[in-house]
């Protein structure tokens, strides 16, 4: 199977600068519907589905190569070389900004600018650094999820998405997270709420925009200001759009800041 089948890619748009999207944990490519139309005049749009999630090959799920972010990394530069993309605007919402930021490091030369929505390089509060969560947080939080994960999905996805006005957007992401393999789940969840990448943040010196939401509860005000603090070639810029999933909640300011930027 290609990289192309296996993590489902779709490409699109009338233009000719590449711009990949890549969704968070429990998503997949639909999680974009509402922000690419904006760019289909301008950009060829590369949409795709991490290894695991939507409709990816789930028969090439490795618990060794995806037990770090930089075998999901790997996938990002696969993607961009078997499609002979260049200055590459990624697009990389919650972990998969990670994702982005570790892809940039290892391929620096497919990459002209980097989309963070919602980053967070570590989700445990250390030291002076606040992540958000205690490491006792965390362990509960996976706890759950190993022991019950339509019970997590339920309470964590609305809590997870916010705007609590907008239930909707909670269903969503409920059904969303539901969908998931379980197992994989687990796994992915353990990756990305135990990782480390803020040594990461500094070596790579690609322009790139921070998009934080104004309260999030999984990635504090205080986490996109140390992203932007360590990134050298970085703007920050916090969105009125509350909640972890503005590309849901709010598109149409998501969009404008993204184009703004670019």
């Amino acid at each position: 199977m290609s990289v192309l089948e296996r993590n489902n890619v779709t490409v699109h748009g009338r233009g000719s600068r590449p711009i990949m999207f890549a969704h968070g944990f429990g998503c997949d490519q639909n999680m974009w519907r509402l922000v690419t139309p904006a760019f289909e005049e301008d950009f060829k749009i590369v949409l795709f589905d991490h290894v695991g999630a939507g409709h990816s090959d789930r028969d090439a799920y490795s618990r060794e190569k995806y037990s770090t972010l930089d075998g999901y990394a790997n996938d990002v530069v696969e993607i961009c070389r078997a499609l002979e993309l260049t200055d590459v605007v990624f697009v990389g919402h919650s972990v998969s900004s990670m994702i982005g930021v570790l892809a940039a490091k290892a391929a620096p030369e497919l990459f002209g600018t980097l989309v963070l929505v919602g980053p967070s390089p570590r989700y445990i509060n250390e030291g002076d650094y606040i992540g958000g969560f205690t490491a006792e947080q965390i362990e509960e939080l996976l706890a759950f999820l190993d022991s019950n994960h339509m019970g997590w999905s339920q309470a964590m996805a609305p809590t997870i998405m916010g705007n609590p006005d907008r239930p909707e957007l909670g269903d969503e992401l409920t059904n969303s997270f539901c969908r998931t393999d379980p197992e994989i789940a687990k796994h992915f969840a353990r990756t990305t709420f135990t990782s480390d990448n803020r040594a990461d943040l500094e070596g790579v010196a690609v322009r790139t925009l921070v998009l934080q939401c104004s309260e999030d509860v999984i990635a504090p005000v205080e986490v996109g200001e140390y992203v932007h603090r360590h990134m050298p070639n970085s703007e920050l810029v916090v969105l009125k759009a509350t909640g972890h999933c503005p590309n849901l909640s709010a598109p149409d300011e998501t969009t404008a800041a993204i184009k703004a930027f670019l």
